[in-house]
């Protein structure tokens, strides 16, 4: 049976297993949290998704998730709605959502550039609204997720995300003035790696290494810097003054990357990321108010 009211201690494990979880789209970053929350203490029948098609669903049946493609249905059956749809299809999605939101409801938004001002507007008043960004490897439970609350959205429902999300990788909280820039740092900063260890493994290749090889070690590498990064607590610039020997291979590589332009490069790719994301918000509170 559904509760009729938010829970009140948040952290509570048992509070966190009787949540009713629902998603409403089913790509990639819905099946991560997903995982991730299965991770917890919320139970398979405990969460439910809805999409169009059937395309992506049977992912989330393998978890034993229930499936629909009622929107209504989800939000009916949950207190928690995780809106991971396209950011254009979200006016169209709280439209028909909108006047079955209550005030147990806490929804939280993964649409990249839809602001919290957006989100409010579109749904009832004093609903409470969340805007969150988490990125790829969340599919992995390693992912980076930064989250906002909206002006109805109290302490407590940041403690109560933190809680469902810890599974996926690190949550962190911040401004909504953040939450473009980290679509920009780590949303498609992402695909910024893939690049680098495509182009590293193709290094290799180029050199003479086999192609399965070279990717294979390009990936551990990245990998292993990755973790040394996080765990070691050190600065990128020191670590990499630690690969360093003076006159050895890694500062002539160094120099060549400088050459090219590779620090410059990445900021501006960082920020190209950022504006596209402000943009898409500017276009999606334009939609919202026609």
């Amino acid at each position: 049976m559904l509760s009729l009211q938010k829970p009140k201690i948040k952290m509570d494990p048992e509070i966190n297993s009787q949540l009713k979880i629902g998603f409403i789209g089913a790509g990639n970053i819905a099946y991560g949290i997903a995982k991730g929350i299965l991770s917890g203490n919320v139970l398979p029948a405990n969460i439910q998704v809805s999409a169009p098609s059937l395309r992506n669903l049977g992912n989330f049946q393998e978890l034993g998730i229930s499936i629909t493609h009622s929107n209504i249905e989800v939000v009916c059956g949950s207190d928690v709605i995780f809106l991971a749809v396209k950011p254009h299809l979200v006016s169209l999605v709280l439209n028909e959502i909108s006047q079955h939101i209550t005030d147990r409801h806490t929804v939280v938004s993964v649409a990249a550039g839809v602001t919290l001002a957006t989100l409010e507007e579109l749904l009832p008043e004093n609903s409470v609204t969340i805007r969150l960004m988490p990125n790829l490897p969340c599919m992995v439970q390693e992912g980076a997720l930064l989250f906002a609350r909206g002006s109805h959205a109290k302490e407590e429902d940041g403690v109560l995300l933190r809680s469902l999300l810890h599974h996926c990788g690190l949550v962190e909280e911040g401004p909504e003035a953040w939450i473009d820039i980290h679509t920009g740092l780590s949303g498609s900063g992402v695909a910024f790696v893939y690049l680098f260890a495509e182009a590293l493994a193709e290094g290799a290749v180029k050199m003479g290494m086999p192609s399965a090889l070279a990717h294979s070690i390009a990936s551990q590498t990245v990998l292993g810097a990755g973790r040394l990064l996080r765990d070691s607590g050190k600065h990128p610039a020191q670590l990499r003054s630690e690969v360093c020997t003076p006159g050895g291979t890694t500062i002539y590589g160094l120099h060549t990357l400088e050459q090219g332009g590779m620090r410059a490069t990445t900021m501006s790719a960082v920020e190209s990321a950022t504006e596209r994301a402000r943009e898409l918000g500017r276009k999606s509170a334009a939609g919202s108010r026609k």
